[in-house]
């Protein structure tokens, strides 16, 4: 009997195996670096044109001549080799494959680190560096060791204002940042029903600030009812009886708001401990907490009142963009004062559109808040949307729900 993650890969935990990758994408960050491998190798073709995805996300639109240079040879190289391609303002990579794309079952390489978000969907899904993603172009497959197992069982379900982000952070905590290096983590129990897959997608997201390899939830009604909006129909999976290497248990009931404190994702405290705390900027979006149910948490949360800081609001896909206007969601946050960036990474990796000053503290519902990443001598606080509508309204960290 087998884990997910066995089951996929079609072996024991601690084999090595060789397997077909199903899909493989680059974003303009990673592609660059790719290409130039790729390149080195002097290959002439792609293996799997058609499930090989160049998708634009990172530094979009370009900050600078020299990084419009490298995305202008990139964008030629991908329509020369007939690659899946998306140009500014499609959306972040990861988010982009979610909708409709990535499929229960399949093995799906990306050159980012949180390709793992895609474990959602009960995929085996992966970040690679750009080497092996240039091998995987020109041969089309990969190899892995398989890897043991962490559980974490999941009972009852989340009582506002606790979110998904809180869930994830919480586990990240208990496991700590190399907590679960090289393990896949399963994501099981009957609270998982209560999750829907924008939250799943966020619980997956985080599992790589563990040093997992993936995360994984089982394909069950919730995926099929989503992917079949999408135009697929995909079968259930079936958790079988497996050994685990470790199982953590969290009832959801008892999760409450918490953030990250720089510059570890898991030194996580309550938000109530921190409140007060002043802040000078919040962010909202990424591949963590940029998809259509966390700006209408947070916009719901903002309506009628202002922003007291600089917000800035970056939709995970240009889907969830328009679905935000059609809905009014993207009216309730100009309203508010917010700031809506283009779809993509937005100032998550400190590139552009949002860069910290020193000395400057930022709210951010994204993944990581090491030293310096959104700006030399800038505070990064993980959070949750709702924890992210607080504070923006109240200038301070502040616990969500106080002051309505």
């Amino acid at each position: 009997m087998s884990t997910l993650s066995e089951r996929i890969l079609g072996a024991e935990a601690g084999s090595y195996v060789d397997c077909p990758v199903d899909r493989a994408y680059v974003h303009d960050g990673t592609g660059v670096l790719t290409l130039e491998a790729y390149r080195a190798m002097q290959a002439e073709k792609i293996a799997k044109r058609e499930r090989t995805y160049v998708l634009f996300d990172h530094i979009v639109p370009a900050n600078n001549s020299v990084t419009a240079g490298l995305q202008r040879d990139l964008r030629a190289f991908a329509r020369e080799k007939g690659l899946t391609f998306t140009d500014v303002g499609e959306g972040i990579c990861h988010q982009v494959m979610a909708e409709g794309i990535a499929l229960p079952g399949e093995i799906v390489v990306g050159a980012d680190s949180h390709t793992c978000t895609l474990g959602a969907f009960g995929v085996f899904a992966t970040g690679v560096g750009a080497t092996d993603m240039a091998a995987i172009w020109a041969d089309g497959g990969t190899w892995f060791r398989v890897p043991e197992t962490i559980a974490i069982s999941l009972s009852g379900s989340l009582r506002e204002p606790a979110e998904a982000k809180d869930l994830a952070l919480t586990y990240v905590g208990r496991l700590s940042m190399d907590g679960a290096t090289y393990r896949a983590i399963e994501f099981v129990g009957e609270g998982v029903k209560s999750l829907s897959m924008d939250s799943r997608m966020t619980v997956s997201n985080l599992a790589v600030e563990t040093g997992a390899k993936a995360g994984l939830f089982y394909a069950d009604r919730t995926t099929c009812t989503y992917l079949r909006e999408f135009g697929h129909r995909v079968e259930p999976q079936v958790p079988e009886e497996c050994q685990y290497e470790q199982t953590l248990h969290l009832d959801l009931g008892e999760i409450v708001p918490v953030v990250a404190v720089p510059p570890r994702v898991d030194t996580v405290r309550p938000v109530e401990e921190l409140a007060g705390l002043s802040i000078d900027q919040v962010f909202v979006g990424t591949c963590t907490n940029g998809r259509y149910e966390d700006l209408e948490r947070f916009a719901r949360l903002v309506l009628g009142r202002k922003v007291a800081v600089r917000t800035l609001v970056a939709p995970a896909s240009r889907s969830v963009l328009a679905r935000a206007a059609k809905t009014g969601i993207l009216s309730w946050l100009l309203e508010a004062g917010c700031t809506i960036l283009p779809p993509g990474c937005g100032p998550c990796l400190g590139a552009h559109l949002g860069v910290l000053g020193e000395g400057e503290v930022c709210l951010s519902t994204a993944n990581r808040n090491f030293k310096n990443r959104m700006g030399v001598g800038g505070e990064i606080y993980l959070g949750s949307p709702a924890t992210a509508a607080a504070s923006a309204l109240a200038g301070c960290l502040t616990v969500p729900g106080e002051g309505r």
